[in-house]
């Protein structure tokens, strides 16, 4: 692999979950025996084209100490920001300048929280990037009806769902354009929800990977027991 290609992870973990409603951030968890974070970075770790993984934590976390991977020698962190765009930041900078990384290298950033990502999509996804230079990211198409709703929650209006994708994560992108876009939209005080919203903003080309449906994101707490069922299912089917 040269320079150029050499790849990075970003797993920003520095969220509380407040939706969750748990006693501890949501990444924390347990999940099957383990914590969410904790299968998510073990899913990463599986990629063997990964130079490293940065996990972005809370400076009041107090739960990271207790992982199995806080000694792993591919896993680093910093610490996060006010926001995920931040934090990823926080973790750019972290790459370029405790790592000693180039520019040009690619940053791979996934959800804490998105345990029941695929090794074959996250390998197929650095593959298209590779391939054609340009950022990329796994979303799957909305089949839901999608309705648009006023102040009062009362429906104004239907969306034509025929060009509209769900983004998943991993999200691709080099570090350089990353972190421009970040910083850019942070000057300018833009809202950014994620990475790809961010090289939008500044006129980057972003393609779109199809994705598994069952790359869900924890958010509520029956999507820990959808979480489980999944990850049992992709093992049971090799899916993993």
């Amino acid at each position: 692999m040269t320079q150029n290609n050499k790849i990075w992870a970003v797993v920003p973990a520095a969220g509380i979950g407040s939706r969750m409603g748990a006693e501890r951030p949501k990444q924390y968890l347990p999940l099957g025996g383990e914590t969410v974070l904790e299968i998510t970075l073990q899913k990463l770790l599986a990629l063997d084209r990964l130079e490293g993984i940065v996990v972005v934590l809370n400076k009041a976390d107090t739960y990271w100490q207790q992982t199995t991977l806080v000694n792993h020698p591919k896993v680093y962190t910093c610490f996060g920001g006010e926001a995920r765009s931040d934090s990823v930041l926080n973790a750019l900078k972290f790459i370029q300048e405790y790592a000693g990384q180039a520019s040009e290298a690619w940053v791979l950033v996934h959800d804490a929280a998105r345990p029941c990502v695929t090794l074959e999509k996250i390998t197929m996804l650095i593959d298209l990037v590779l391939a054609e230079k340009c950022g990329a990211i796994l979303a799957s198409p909305v089949s839901d009806t999608l309705k648009r709703v006023n102040h009062s929650n009362v429906v104004a209006g239907t969306e034509d769902r025929s060009r509209l994708w769900q983004a998943h994560t991993p999200q691709l992108f080099t570090l350089t354009k990353l972190k421009s876009a970040l910083e850019y939209c942070r000057e300018k005080q833009l809202p950014v929800t994620d990475e790809s919203s961010a090289i939008e903003t500044v006129g980057g080309r972003v393609r779109i990977l199809a994705d598994r449906r069952d790359n869900i994101k924890v958010t509520l707490p029956e999507d820990l027991g959808w979480a489980e069922y999944i990850l049992k299912n992709q093992a049971s089917t090799g899916d993993l």
